[in-house]
Formats: C-alpha cells, structure tokens, sequence
C-alpha cells in the first residue's frame, strides 16, 4: 500500500532521452511500440527528487512519461495502462516491475496494489493527515535495500504483518485514526533496513513521543516518513528531525505535506 505526497525540490537536473537506458526512455520506446508510432518523443526532465531518496524518484520519472505521452496522444491510455507502461522504468531501476510508488502517482491519494500480473489496482479513501518526511543526504539503492532482506520469514511474523496491513487498510477505510496508529508497524522489513539509516530509531522514537500516529521507512530508504493530525504536530516532528541530523553532520531536507489526493497533474509554467 503506498500513500501519494507531494515531491520536495532537492536539485534540478536538465537531461534528454534517446535510449532505452532511463526510465523515462524505457517507458516512451514501449509506448511507441504499443502503438506502432512513426515518430518518437523528445523529453527533457526538471528532476526534483534525489535517486536512492526512497521518496519515488524512478516512479516520477517513468509515471510522468506514460501520462505525458498518453496526454500527446489524446488520451488513449486508461491510468492501468499507464501503470503497466510505466512499470517497464521500475524494472529497469530495481530489476523488479513493480508498482508501489507508480500507483500513487498516477492515481493520487492512497492505493492498494493487490497484483501487478495481472495489475489489479484498488484506490482507498484519503484520511485527513500530514505527513512528516525527512531525507537524509545518504543513497540507499533500492537494488542494495532488496537485497539485504530475509529470504524466509517466520509464521508469526508474517501472521502479525498480516494483521497490521489488515487493520491499516480497515483503519484507512473507515476513516479510523487510532487503529491507523496501531497498525503503522512493519516487523519484517523495517528492522532489517532501519540499520542502513542513521539515526531511525531515534527519530522513531522521538516522533511518537511528540503525538506521531506512526510512520517508518518511506520507499527503500533513507528517508522516513510519518504522520500525524495536526499541523503542528508534524512542524514540530520536522524541527526534531532537522536538528537530530544536524547534531551528527548529515545534510537532510524535511518536508511537511497533506496526504495528496489528486495524483500526477499538468501545472503551466510561470
């Protein structure tokens, strides 16, 4: 299940496509294919999110393709074949054609990916909450994060995983914000990826203390997110966690955001 946000501005970066080696580049060749296309799409990306952030940075690129292409070709494309196009990038970044952050971005507010083959896409409602993300200034590669993880898992961690997702999609569902806090608890990701992020549990800890519902690891790392009700709640938890990376000389940018329901939109430029 993943959450739409807004993206934060770490540095623009100017480039233009002609192979299948980007993700934006992947995405556009299998669109032309698809269609049959005599002539092909010239890109150039304003890049806004770091790569390794854990914040989508290869989503944005390979879903603002597919939805800049279908919106040229008059839109012939559904937002499940955008995501289908758009999953060719995330292959090529990850190794996996997965749609964790593609989702969001094309269909806005929360998703609930229940099968990519064949890609079964469930848009949930929107709770009423902020959400609190820093991005510390270390890469963690989403090949790295994938790799560290446990082949096998034990019954019962996989019975309470089970039972947090359950409860977190009833949570979200039924517009519940305290079982939305309980059920903010990965057992079986989080506490293996966590040691490649400095300062985590520190800021983990530091956030519910200051009226978190909950939160962990965004994406693969290193960023962390987490959500709260109140505005100042999650001001308050962007200081903490600006001032905990200061202390240990790390740059990080923190960003405060609602939960964003619209998804992937064109906006002119000024």
């Amino acid at each position: 299940m993943q959450i739409a946000g807004h993206s934060g501005h770490y540095h623009k970066a100017y480039r233009r496509f002609r192979t299948s080696g980007n993700v934006a580049g992947i995405v556009l060749l299998k669109i032309q294919e698809y269609f049959n296309l005599k002539t092909g799409f010239e890109v150039i990306i304003h890049k806004h999110i770091k790569p390794g952030s854990g914040l989508g940075s290869s989503a944005a690129s390979a879903a603002g393709a597919a939805f800049g292409a279908n919106l040229l070709l008059g839109n012939k494309l559904t937002k499940e074949e955008m995501v289908h196009f758009a999953m060719f990038g995330e292959e090529l970044a990850s190794g996996v054609r997965h749609a964790d952050n593609i989702a969001p971005c094309i269909y806005g507010g929360i998703t609930l990916v229940k099968s990519t083959n064949p890609i079964d896409i469930i848009p949930l409602s929107c709770p009423d909450l902020f959400v609190t993300a820093v991005h510390p200034q270390v890469e963690v590669k989403t090949s790295d994060a994938r790799q560290i993880l446990k082949k096998n898992i034990t019954l019962k961690s996989a019975v309470e995983q089970w039972g947090n997702i359950a409860g977190l999609i009833a949570g979200i569902q039924k517009n519940d914000i305290p079982l939305i806090g309980r059920s903010l608890n990965d057992v079986i990701i989080e506490p293996i990826r966590s040691i490649l992020i400095p300062k985590f549990d520190d800021i983990k800890e530091m956030s519910l203390q200051l009226g978190a519902l909950g939160g962990g690891i965004s994406g693969s790392g290193p960023s962390i997110f987490m959500l709260s009700e109140q505005k100042g709640t999650a001001e308050k938890m962007a200081q903490m966690m600006k001032s905990v990376y200061d202390e240990i000389e790390i740059e990080s940018f923190v960003y405060v955001s609602k939960i964003n329901p619209a998804g992937i939109q064109i906006i002119e430029e000024k």
